[in-house]
């Protein structure tokens, strides 16, 4: 199965209707908790030494487990945990790369939530955020570097503005101060962009975004590239003794990095912030995620083509000042995207209106097939406006950096025709200059 190509793996990937009563479709196995069959096997469940054998749907789940799994494969990946939301994901992330204090390297230009867990939350736990202005500044990213920095952050497309983040610099630099570039690629997904092709080392999502692509489940994704080394000084708690892996094969040195190797990081994300957290995503959503990841090359080609036409309607409107996606030819990260993301950038886009708020909410107010709704990836298209929704945290000192705005107004293109979405757009604009 791992040599099959992409839009086979979204569909059979990490499944065998073998093994579950010849089920074409993965079943859901609502289940809190599983049989342990002999002491032995539940002993080596345990201690997490048995593949493909469940005990407690907190730590791991058939149905979640072929999504891991599917996801995992299309990534290219050495493990993947899902989690019940993308910031959980973040958070999970972040705690496990910086335990105990650190420093991580963030650009300004995030998701507002992310900024505000990076700004005011996690140093509340000892880790500070050491934030630049552009990310692809390499120089200035190298110059935060201190000895007690824990990883590089990064977007691969930011939100709002479409800003490609490079990763092949950004893990260059990472890696020669021994330390993990993290990649939050959301906005992509795996079938624009496997940032792992280019360096990065563990890559997040809340896939209740274009993974899921229906709009109908919370949930998040951490994935291990299994690339980087962490049996080092600087990462003390991959190399401790963790009394839940002790067991007749590792009865001296069980520590994560010593039991599990190249899947050090996600197996102590899945035995350490899964178990004992318990942001844990359900059966049912995970049967959702596979049904919408079912049909995700057909969803983004066409949600890119329509986007990449109603960016380049928006850059001829006399009322729009600006517009932000960077996949179009006219952008300054035009080369980056076509490097990163020769398929699109992505269903997202953003615009400046050029005038005043209350003709902004009138543009709200007006549109009839967009839906006014703060989510992206969904098989609908969806507008708002950041700064008063999705944004609300930024301070207002780092407002620019995002080019927040009053007059900002956010795009998630959808299944929708391209000429009904421009006529709607069309028509809104008209009715709030009116």
């Amino acid at each position: 199965m791992t040599s099959n190509r992409f839009d086979t793996l979204r569909i059979h990937g990490g499944y065998d209707p073998n093994k579950n009563q010849y089920a074409a479709s993965v079943p859901i196995y609502q289940n809190a908790a599983f049989a342990l069959g002999t002491a032995r096997r539940g002993e080596k469940i345990a201690a997490g030494t048995l593949s493909e054998a469940y005990s407690y749907s907190r730590v791991a789940n058939p149905t979640v487990d072929v999504f891991e799994k599917r996801i995992n494969l299309l990534s290219h990946g050495v493990g993947t945990v899902a989690v019940s939301s993308g910031m959980a994901a973040i958070s999970d992330t972040i705690f496990n790369v910086a335990e105990g204090g650190g420093r991580i390297i963030v650009p300004k230009d995030i998701y507002g939530a992310s900024l505000d867990e990076f700004d005011t939350f996690f140093p509340k736990f000892g880790i500070k955020a050491d934030f630049v202005d552009d990310i692809n500044n390499l120089a200035e990213v190298e110059s935060k570097i201190k000895t007690d920095t824990k990883a590089i952050y990064a977007e691969s497309v930011s939100n709002p503005t479409t800003s490609i983040a490079d990763i092949e610099g950004l893990a260059k630099i990472a890696h020669q101060a021994e330390i993990p570039l993290i990649i939050d690629n959301t906005f992509c997904t795996p079938y624009l962009l496997n940032p792992f092709d280019f360096g990065a080392d563990i890559v997040v999502y809340s896939s209740t975004k274009g993974i899921n692509g229906h709009g109908n489940v919370i949930s998040g994704l951490i994935v291990d590239g299994g690339q980087f080394d962490w049996n080092t000084a600087k990462f003390p708690q991959f190399q401790e003794n963790e009394f839940t892996l002790k067991s007749e094969q590792f009865s001296e040195n069980y520590s994560f990095a010593n039991v599990f190797g190249k899947q050090a990081f996600i197996q102590r994300i899945r035995l350490k912030y899964l178990r004992l957290l318990g942001s844990v995503l359900d059966p049912f959503a995970a049967y959702l995620e596979l049904l919408g990841l079912e049909t995700i090359s057909e969803r983004l080609d066409k949600e890119v083509s329509t986007s990449l036409k109603i960016a380049k309607y928006l850059s001829q409107n006399p009322h729009v000042k600006k517009v932000y996606y960077s996949g179009l030819p006219e952008s300054p990260q035009y080369k980056l995207a076509k490097k990163y993301l020769p398929k699109g950038i992505g269903s997202v886009l953003s615009f400046d209106l050029d005038g005043t708020f209350d003709q902004v909410r009138k543009l709200l107010d007006s549109v009839k097939v967009f839906l006014y709704l703060p989510n992206i990836g969904d098989s609908r298209s969806l507008i708002v406006n950041p700064l008063q929704i999705t944004h609300r945290e930024v301070p207002k000192d780092q407002r620019a950096a995002n080019n927040l705005t009053n007059q900002l107004l956010r795009l998630s293109i959808g299944l929708e025709d391209s000429d009904d979405l421009i006529a709607d757009l069309d028509q809104a604009i008209k009715k709030a200059f009116a």
